[in-house]
């Protein structure tokens, strides 16, 4: 028992450890990237990690997607760094808001959790590919969802625009790099916990 939580701790450092350098390579990355869709890759190790490790420690490793988001933000200043820093002002204003903390961190630590469930129901490929869609739809629909509630005065987002935002290229990128990715880590990671 000890051996096997000293081993998820373990697991848990490397998903942590493969975030932080996701992140940092994404910026790098992305600065000369000469397409116009970037898709956000921060959140596959979250959803595999839900799966692999359980909701709870899933659930963890979206807190710290939600973290890594605000430093992000709080240290690079982009038009949208208000939207997931409070530290960073909201346009119209010398103040950020507290509502940047739920955008970055509440949809990211549901991601954590929703796949692990939507993986129970089928343990297989097509149960990753499942855990990968919906948690990658959470990431999309609750932050721009959020983005819509709290900050819609100043983007001026009508509900089309949502709509339009949540079915935009990145989003289908997103999903289609998740389940692919999430597909074929998931059952190898699952056999080499089995047989540990």
């Amino acid at each position: 028992m000890k051996k096997s939580k000293a081993s998820d701790v373990a697991i848990l450092a490397i998903f942590i450890a493969i975030m932080v350098v996701i992140q940092v390579l994404s910026q790098i990355i992305y600065s000369v990237w000469p397409l116009p869709i970037v898709p956000t890759l921060l959140h596959i190790p979250v959803i595999i990690g839900s799966i692999v490790l359980g909701p709870k420690k899933g659930a963890f490793l979206g807190f710290v997607m939600g973290l890594i988001s605000v430093v992000n933000s709080t240290i690079i200043t982009l038009p949208s760094s208000f939207m997931f820093s409070p530290l960073q002002p909201v346009p119209g204003s010398n103040h950020g808001s507290i509502a940047a903390l739920i955008i970055a961190i509440v949809p990211r630590i549901l991601i954590g959790i929703f796949p692990y469930y939507v993986y129970k129901i089928s343990k297989n490929r097509f149960g990753a590919a499942l855990a990968a869609f919906v948690g990658t739809a959470t990431n999309t629909v609750l932050v721009l969802g959020f983005i819509f509630i709290f900050f819609r005065a100043v983007t001026k987002m009508t509900f089309g625009a949502l709509l339009s935002a949540i079915i935009t290229g990145n989003s289908i990128a997103e999903v289609i790099i998740a389940i692919i990715l999430t597909m074929a880590i998931v059952p190898a990671l699952q056999k080499s916990r089995r047989f540990k």
